[in-house]
Parts: C-alpha cells; structure tokens; sequence
C-alpha cells in the first residue's frame, strides 16, 4: 500500500473538504469553513497519496479537556484501502485524553462503537418551510426578538456556554458574524432566552444552534430565521429533546437525515431541554 502522508489543511484545502461533505449529501454552509478555522486552526488534517488529496478529518480541540472529530472523508477511489483508518487514528491522537464527541452517520456507528464512543442521543436534521404564524408575540409577554449582533458579545458568549462543554468564544464570533448570516437572539427583560443562527448552504439553509427557553421562543426564532431564508430551512434536531422534536413536526417539517451525537464518556453536562437545534455536526 502506498503510504499516507499526513498534514494540516490549508485555506485551499478547507474549501475541499467543503466540497467533499457536500458531495456526500452533508449540505454545509458556504462559509463554515472561515468559522471552522478559527476554532482550532491546526484542528483540520488531510491525508494525500501520491500527492493526490485522499482524506480528510477534523480533530477540533476545545478549553483543556473537550475535543470534536468531524469531516471524516475518505474519496471513494481511497475507501477500503486502510487510508481513513489511518487518519482516524491521527485525529484521534491529537485529541488524547479529552472526551470526544462526535456526529456519527448511520453506516459508520458501529466502527465508531469500537473505537469506545457512547450513543448519546440522536440529531435528526428537519427540512421544510415552517408553517403557521410567524408572530413574534408568540414567543411570549415580554419577550422581543432582536439582531443578536446589537448584543454585547460577551452576553452571547455565556448564553451559549450554557449548551456547550467549553468556552468558544472565536468560533461562535465567527459564527454568528459572517456575511450572508443571520443571527437572531430573544430577550426577556434584558436576559437572553434564545438564540438562533442561519447561514446559506447549497440546499436548503440551515440554522443552527437554535436555543430557546420555551417551544413558543424556538419558533418564533425559527420563524425570524426562515423569513430571512425565503425557502426551505434545515435544523439538526436532537431526539433528547422530545419538546424540539414536537415543535419541528407540528411546523410541518419533515426528517431527511441523521446522524448519532456519540462520546467517548459519559455525555457532558448541558442545557439540552434549551437545545432545539444543534450548530454544527461537523464541529458540534
């Protein structure tokens, strides 16, 4: 077997990988990549063979004891040549001693049962053009839905802190600020009570994270969110959260795809009765 050669990814490289996931039916965002680099810049590795890019993967590295694998690819002509393993095992090693967390698709689960992840939960991606009223006074007495980015961002910053193992703070800058997105956020009497993020992609528009107090929050953000899209918008919903699940099918969305969150351990504490769409199953 030709060996692998194993290195970190380059600008060019990234918007490979993009285009790799989306010919693998993932749908990313078009400029995930710009907030992906910016959460652990030496999180992202591609394995070439011959000089030819083979395989991709991220090993993301969150606070001092949180990691992500996410984008792992290997091109159809590479596949069953132990080339993925190979870089499995490199991303992995870079995340020793960390929890890791994952988003498994279905036909790769069981690999990654044997490699010591622990289901967790499901993220169910919903699609469609919510349907029903999109009045923002649903949300509740007192509460307004505003441009997140009026906010101070360190408010944002807690507020997601709230759902995720570690602090993120470059990432979710990035996130929540590039052009082409929207980010929306709900406020009671100066407190945060939701928070909601869409960004273009080459299918439907996908949003997320989607953070809510009460369904009556999530919707009107989801609805905010999907007026900004003007078509159909896709949310990765988790199954532990029977409410979300609720919300997204009496909007008239429908699931289309699925992926199982896994970890290493025992599953991190968080919000998640507050999470009505995860941010990304890529980076987590």
């Amino acid at each position: 077997m030709t060996g692998l050669e194993i290195s970190g990814a380059s600008a060019a490289d990234m918007a490979l990988f993009t285009a790799w996931a989306d010919e693998e039916g993932w749908n990313p965002g078009d400029t995930d990549r710009f907030a992906f680099a910016v959460a652990d810049p030496e999180g992202f590795l591609l394995g070439r063979v011959d000089g030819k890019p083979a395989a991709c993967i991220s090993a993301v590295r969150y606070g001092p004891g949180f990691g992500f694998i996410g984008f792992y690819i290997a091109r159809p002509e590479f596949r069953g040549q132990g080339y993925g393993i190979q870089l499995w095992r490199a991303g992995m090693d870079r995340l020793d001693g960390r929890l890791v967390g994952l988003d498994g698709v279905v036909d790769q689960q069981d690999n990654y049962r044997k490699s010591g992840f622990l289901h967790a939960w499901n993220n169910v991606r919903y699609e469609g053009v919510p349907q029903g009223s999109a009045d923002p006074g649903g949300a509740g007495p007192g509460v307004s839905v505003v441009d997140a980015a009026t906010l101070p961002f360190a408010r944002l910053a807690a507020y997601d802190r709230r759902f995720f193992p570690e602090a993120r703070d470059a990432f979710l800058a990035a996130w929540t600020g590039l052009p082409g997105r929207t980010a929306l956020a709900a406020v009671r009497e100066g407190r945060i009570e939701g928070l909601g993020v869409i960004r273009p992609c080459s299918g439907a528009s996908r949003i997320g994270p989607l953070y809510a107090a009460t369904p009556g929050i999530a919707a009107a953000l989801l609805h905010g969110l999907a007026e900004r899209a003007g078509g159909p918008v896709a949310v990765d919903v988790p199954d532990a959260n029977p409410a979300a699940t609720a919300l997204v099918e009496q909007l008239g969305m429908a699931p289309t795809f699925e992926a199982a969150r896994m970890y290493t351990g025992p599953a991190p504490e968080v919000d998640l009765a507050g999470i009505y769409g995860v941010t990304s199953l890529e980076l987590g």
